[in-house]
């Protein structure tokens, strides 16, 4: 069974997030490599809210300035490093959170303790009672609703893991989608 983890976990990218799922049960918030911006940034402040947030990028320039500006706008976030042996490729390329052995991520991942826990409260048939998968104008409601809630847009098979990640209930759900036209 894989150690679960409540926090949610600000890594760079997509192998970065298949590789600590391997060994670990969590939610983690990809920043798309060196790109962050102010949207990120207002979504990671939520998450710091709601879950409580870890920062955990790559040991080189690129996941340092990650890791600066998040500081910088939410220095209440808790930090994991990698020394840079640690996540090197076997032969050549990047460092990366994605090359790192059990050993080593446990050895970062292992002070998180408690964290906010948010139990899933929306359902796949709460999806389909507010129209957000299954229809015809299914697009246009999770856009209109993942942009009243401010979330980021998710298509149909994001848009669950998203609410609940987020921890949004489904009377919020109910609330926001009266105002849909």
């Amino acid at each position: 069974m894989k150690e679960k983890i409540e926090k949610v976990i600000v890594v760079e990218g997509r192998d970065d997030t298949r590789n600590l799922k391997r060994f670990y049960d969590l939610d983690t918030y990809e920043t798309g490599g060196s790109s962050i911006d102010a949207t990120d940034i207002e979504r990671l402040k939520v998450l710091q809210e709601k879950r409580g947030l870890v920062v955990f990028t790559d040991p080189d320039f690129q996941g340092e300035r990650i890791r600066k500006i998040i500081m910088q706008a939410i220095p209440e976030a808790q930090h994991a490093f990698l020394k840079r042996e640690e996540a090197r490729p076997k032969g050549k390329g990047s460092l990366g959170v994605e090359h790192a052995k059990y050993e080593d991520l446990q050895k970062a991942l292992g002070h998180l303790t408690g964290g906010k826990n948010i139990k899933p409260t929306v359902a796949q048939t709460d999806l389909i009672v507010f129209g957000l998968i299954l229809r015809s104008d299914s697009r246009q409601r999770r856009e209109y609703l993942c942009g009243e809630l401010r979330i980021g847009y998710a298509n149909g098979k994001q848009i669950l893991k998203r609410l609940n990640m987020f921890g949004i209930e489904v009377q919020q759900i109910e609330e926001i989608m009266k105002g849909y036209k």
